[in-house]
């Protein structure tokens, strides 16, 4: 690209219609079609007009909702919002920000990634703070050196990274036959950590990986957590969405001892980037980790409303709520659930014509919309490092 612009920026303002031709000439052949039917990269970043025109909206709007006052209609609509998608995924009361039971509730953050951060970081402050009260003589830096969390191995590379910037110890342990983390697994790993005088205190457990949409085993790990009294953070980026249909809800059996959930709409719910919705069962940590009081961002009613600039990294935010609020009301919780058994039906048909094929194997077994497949190797079969593909089959309905 750097051939085709000039090498100053205009002294004088331009014509649109300059503009757009530049458009055409240089900026659309250096795109990649993310929403293009012939898009085979990555995961299809989908979209749908309800969503579009909410995203429009809030950047004709332009609010910046970091505290209640700020925007009051950009907090509290997340909130109700946010309280419905729980609902509509069947997970615990805990989450909702509007039940009498409840100290949690959810936020739009803007990744996956992001979120598995602030988990880990409110995790982290947590444990810090309790081992203080017996331990008042360690420094912070000294006391988060002896932290570990865990992972399994197939988890996100965001994971990882979250480790990276808090210093923190993360080990992967292996999976099963099936890609899933077990909770005999996690079990022995807690066992050899706290052998070496570790402190385990962060648990990720992934529903629908990346690379073959396999599903940690909830059910058993829920209760070791529980029982050894670690943050149990769930990773359900893709396979979230799905969670819409109840036939799918038997990878959240054990969802009521989660901490924190995070799944992306912008991945199979026609919400488009970026719209990632984070729930936790104790908001007062997550404030606990991110307040600042500085005198020009308090107001009249703070403390009494939900100010979200407390639940996040970045200070300002946008009001994503905006497009999720348009694309539940205009699609409804049918069209939405026939949209996700639609993509399952078709990655189940395709698996059918791949297996068909003499050329090709499936080395994983197929969850919801996504198919693992590699070539073969016709005279000594396929090797460890063979090149594997995955096909996620989705679609945009058409009201």
């Amino acid at each position: 690209m750097r051939a085709l612009l000039p090498d100053t920026a205009p002294q004088d303002g331009e014509s649109w219609s300059s503009i757009f031709e530049d458009i055409e000439r240089i900026i659309m052949p250096g795109v990649v079609h993310w929403q293009s039917p012939h898009m085979h990269a990555y995961f299809p970043a989908l979209t749908s007009w309800p969503s579009l025109l909410g995203d429009m909206l809030a950047d004709g709007i332009n609010c910046l909702g970091f505290t209640w006052a700020s925007s009051p209609a950009c907090t509290e609509l997340e909130m109700n919002v946010l309280d419905w998608l729980a609902a509509m995924l069947g997970l615990p009361d805990h989450f909702l920000h509007h039940h009498p039971d409840s100290q949690g509730g959810g936020v739009l953050q803007s990744t996956t990634s992001e979120a598995t951060l602030i988990a880990l970081l409110v995790a982290r402050k947590a444990k810090i703070m309790e081992m203080q009260s017996t331990l008042p003589k360690f420094d912070h830096s000294v006391l988060n050196s002896r932290l570990i969390a865990y992972a399994s191995d197939q988890a996100h590379s965001s994971v990882e990274k979250a480790g990276l910037i808090t210093f923190v110890k993360i080990r992967f342990l292996k999976t099963d036959e099936d890609w899933s983390l077990r909770g005999e697994t996690l079990k022995q790993a807690l066992e050899e950590d706290r052998r070496l005088g570790l402190v385990p205190f962060f648990v990720c457990a992934t529903l629908g990986t990346t690379a073959v949409c396999a599903f940690d085993c909830l059910s058993e790990l829920g209760p070791i957590c529980a029982r050894e009294e670690l943050w149990l953070h769930i990773d359900a980026a893709y396979a979230g969405s799905a969670f819409l249909c109840p036939e799918f809800r038997n990878f959240l059996q054990g969802i009521e001892y989660a901490d924190s959930f995070v799944f992306n709409p912008s991945k199979w719910m026609m919400v488009h980037f970026d719209c990632t919705v984070f729930w936790v069962k104790d908001k007062w940590k997550l404030q606990e980790t991110f307040s600042v009081n500085p005198v020009y961002l308090r107001h009249a009613n703070s403390g009494a409303t939900t100010d979200f600039m407390h639940w996040q990294i970045p200070l300002s935010r946008r009001f994503r709520s905006l497009k999720l609020w348009f694309v539940i009301r205009s699609f409804g919780v049918k069209k939405l659930q026939e949209h996700i058994r639609h993509g399952t039906k078709m990655a189940k048909y395709f698996e059918t014509l791949v297996r068909r094929d003499s050329n090709f194997e499936v080395p994983a077994k197929r969850h919801l919309g996504l198919v693992t497949f590699r070539l073969k190797n016709e005279t000594i079969g396929y090797t460890k490092g063979t090149t594997v593909f995955s096909f996620v089959a989705m679609r945009l309905i058409q009201i």
